[in-house]
């Protein structure tokens, strides 16, 4: 899921959310794209500048980039949508959709952070479906976090730069979006805080759930399209007439056909 990337990150998150976007994309083989301002081949890697001044990039291999495209998406949409779960799923699909995430990692982190109550409040004061701290909510440009469009918009976004910060290792971004960047530097990984493994193991837990129920169903899917091309015989044989027992046994034969 990582891919060998080296990230030089010298900007803030109120940096992140002010800048302006990037006007391409990088898709990766392995699904993960990086939007990025302009690019240069060095050698054997590809540099990603991912702000206009140069001064954040991304080193990625050359053999690790599928293609190149134009990132036709705005910065930020604050989306409006009800508190009903069929317009929660839509948005989640949408918003994880322009930040080129699982959605499924996303529904994770919501299930994980307020068990999609968009009026979550959390004994240290963190606010909706992505539990946005105030002041982390005004940095992102969220006004009202108990909107479910703009708290999702604004929590999706910044788990969107944990993961490029990280190199999109995922155990180290839920730890620092849990903890804070600042207590995953200082131990160099997820902290020994029993709430924030917890936390991790538990997204953890549920996406890869997401995902074996989603192979299981494709594979399931895949099974019924292939016997619908199997051709069962239903014609009897010619002594079928004459021996009662081999006709019950083909057509017993005929049913098990897969």
């Amino acid at each position: 899921m990582k891919p060998c990337i080296r990230l030089f990150v010298a900007i803030s998150l109120f940096g992140l959310c002010l800048a302006s976007h990037a006007t391409d994309i990088a898709v990766l083989n392995n699904g993960f794209a990086i939007r990025h301002e302009r690019r240069e081949v060095i050698g054997s890697v590809t540099r990603l500048y991912v702000n206009a001044d140069g001064g954040s990039y991304v080193d990625v291999p050359t053999s690790e980039i599928e293609h190149f495209e134009k990132d036709l998406t705005p910065a930020y949409v604050n989306v409006k949508s009800g508190a009903n779960s069929a317009n929660l799923s839509d948005l989640i699909s949408d918003v994880s959709g322009r930040h080129h995430l699982d959605p499924d990692l996303v529904n994770s982190v919501i299930h994980a952070e307020s068990g999609f109550n968009p009026h979550a409040v959390s004994r240290k004061g963190a606010q909706g479906l992505m539990q946005l701290m105030p002041q982390s909510a005004s940095r992102l440009g969220v006004q009202d976090a108990f909107d479910p469009g703009a708290n999702v918009e604004g929590g999706t976004r910044y788990l969107r730069h944990l993961l490029e910060h990280y190199n999109f290792d995922l155990i180290k971004a839920l730890a620092a979006y849990n903890a804070g960047p600042q207590r995953v530097e200082q131990y160099r990984g997820v902290p020994p805080y029993y709430e924030t493994q917890a936390y991790v193991a538990r997204i953890i837990r549920d996406f890869n759930r997401k995902k074996i129920a989603e192979r299981k169903a494709a594979a399931a899917k895949s099974a019924a399209v292939e016997k619908k091309h199997v051709r069962v015989p239903t014609g009897k044989p010619a002594s079928a007439a004459s021996n009662p027992d081999s006709t019950a046994r083909v057509n017993r034969i005929a049913i098990t056909v897969h």
